[in-house]
């Protein structure tokens, strides 16, 4: 775990509460007949207008500022002018933004308009797995506690959790180690040290665990074509506990 100094710290807070500004804003463009590519120029500018850049732009090719993921896409949806919204929709926004060489990473699930009771539930209880997750992040105690509180609350709702995406440290760079599952044992992982920043980042599925990849190489969707919620934060682990630097 890379161990953050107070000045890095002071710029990761800084890279998160953009990241946090740019959430929030995407929350109030979604709605039905508005495309993700829209979405996508319009957040862009708003992270660069603030002071930031967007870490995903060009990030190993991606080609897009922000992931745009809808309904059975679990994550690294590629926003596009041909994915119109449309009510009953939920879309997962992640966005990453640096600031002055240091990355703040979040997602939230939004629903489009008028969404089901199943879909909502699905968003809720996604959310409630990261801060279930949290409550177990402690100086001294295994990461794998984190992980497997996450999978215990999802599966105790009656939904599965992905495997082969993962949190991960972030500091520097947006991929740190260590990789942070969404399930396993509490006895898995290094013990968690101070001043470390984490993304945290549930990613729920309504229906079985298992996933695909699109042909354009980033897209991954549920095989059951079920819909799939995320939903992350960028943390930081002190001795007094754990502050959320993208809510």
């Amino acid at each position: 775990m890379n161990q953050l100094t107070q000045s890095e710290i002071v710029l990761m807070k800084k890279a998160g509460a953009l990241t946090r500004d740019a959430l929030n804003y995407a929350q109030t463009l979604i709605k039905p007949g508005v495309s993700t590519l829209h979405l996508d120029k319009l957040i862009k500018k708003f992270i660069i207008d603030s002071g930031g850049s967007p870490s995903f732009l060009g990030y190993e090719g991606f080609p897009g500022s922000i992931c745009a993921s809808v309904n059975e896409m679990v994550v690294h949806g590629i926003p596009s002018e041909s994915i119109i919204l449309k009510e009953g929709d939920i879309i997962s926004i992640d966005v990453g933004v640096i600031y002055k060489g240091y990355n703040g990473d979040a997602a939230r699930t939004f629903p489009v308009g008028k969404i089901s009771p199943e879909k909502a539930r699905l968003i809720e209880v996604t959310k409630e797995s990261f801060f279930e997750g949290i409550r177990h992040l402690k100086v001294g105690e295994r990461l794998g506690k984190v992980s497997h509180a996450i999978q215990a609350y999802a599966e105790k709702h009656g939904y599965s959790v992905v495997r082969e995406l993962v949190g991960h440290g972030i500091g520097k760079k947006m991929h740190m180690s260590p990789n942070i599952p969404n399930y396993g044992r509490e006895s898995d992982g290094p013990i968690v040290v101070e001043n470390v920043c984490l993304a945290i980042e549930p990613m729920i599925n309504m229906g079985k665990k298992e996933i695909a990849m699109l042909e354009d190489g980033w897209g991954i969707v549920t095989r059951d074509h079920k819909p799939s919620a995320h939903y992350e934060n960028t943390v930081l682990v002190t001795k007094n506990g754990v502050e959320i630097l993208t809510l």
